[in-house]
């Protein structure tokens, strides 16, 4: 337990991580041999939010392995924000608000066709625990 009350997830052994490392850079291969700009969104490299494909390692030991999200430009991401945080009527969402669920749920569907072209093992994991990422288990044997 930490100081505030929260137990700490353990993290996977080094080898579970290298493992998932190894699948996540052949996401990005992939994703890029397709043509779609991709980064990885765990490499601590200042990329998050970055327009496109954001590959991220589960690093918790009861993890499910590598993610991969969709990332809109942020003027689009931003308007749709806004918009979202000033409260909106969800029967009847404002254009921009649908633009940007539109363009994620579009997205999601392109990267699991790709991904599974390519040869990958992918789901789509519970929208309200994981959002419109896209969860990718292996490589088909």
């Amino acid at each position: 337990m930490t100081g505030h009350g929260f137990g700490v997830p353990p993290k996977a052994p080094p080898d579970v991580i290298a493992a998932r490392d190894a699948l996540a850079d052949e996401v990005c291969r992939a994703l890029a041999r397709a043509g779609l700009p991709v980064h990885r969104g765990d490499s601590g490299g200042g990329t998050d939010g970055e327009p496109g494909a954001e590959v991220h390692v589960d690093p918790l030991a009861e993890g499910r392995g590598v993610f991969v999200n969709w990332n809109t430009d942020a003027e689009l991401r931003t308007a749709a924000l806004e918009l979202f945080a000033q409260g909106i009527d969800f029967a009847d969402p404002p254009p921009a608000v649908r633009h940007h669920e539109a363009v994620h749920d579009r997205m999601r569907g392109a990267l699991l066709g790709i991904l599974a072209s390519a040869g990958f093992q992918v789901e789509e994991p519970d929208r309200h625990t994981y959002g419109s990422a896209v969860h990718v288990t292996g490589l088909r044997p």
